[in-house]
């Protein structure tokens, strides 16, 4: 089953948030980390994610930070551009995951019945 555009948008935000109060991650390995994580269900894309990293960083949401790691030729070295969650960025991610709770018992309760 394919999930509605309307509900994987109204899902990225609080997913990158609660992937980064883990830890540090770098565009791509969020792709992959999620993709994992829902056994291919939810197929992201960097063309999916990259605007709203953009977004939450220009809000003060995220950080960012180049770093270089080693390639597979040991004698080179690669920037990747690591991302981090801020304190206003928790603060979201709080108030999203009680928004989610409330939001997704009232849908349950309208679908299930009283």
């Amino acid at each position: 089953m394919e999930f509605s555009q309307d509900l994987i948008r109204g899902s990225i935000v609080p997913i990158i948030l609660a992937l980064l109060k883990e830890r540090q991650m770098y565009g791509y390995e969020m792709v992959k980390v999620v993709n994992a994580r829902t056994n291919g269900r939810f197929q992201w894309r960097e063309g999916t994610l990259y605007p709203t990293l953009h977004r939450l960083e220009g809000e003060g949401m995220l950080s960012s930070s180049w770093q270089e790691v080693p390639t597979a030729n040991a004698e080179k070295t690669k920037k990747r551009k690591y991302y981090s969650i801020t304190g206003n960025g928790l603060r979201e991610l709080s108030r999203r995951t009680d928004e989610w709770h409330q939001f997704s018992a009232a849908v349950n309760a309208c679908l299930m019945g009283a």
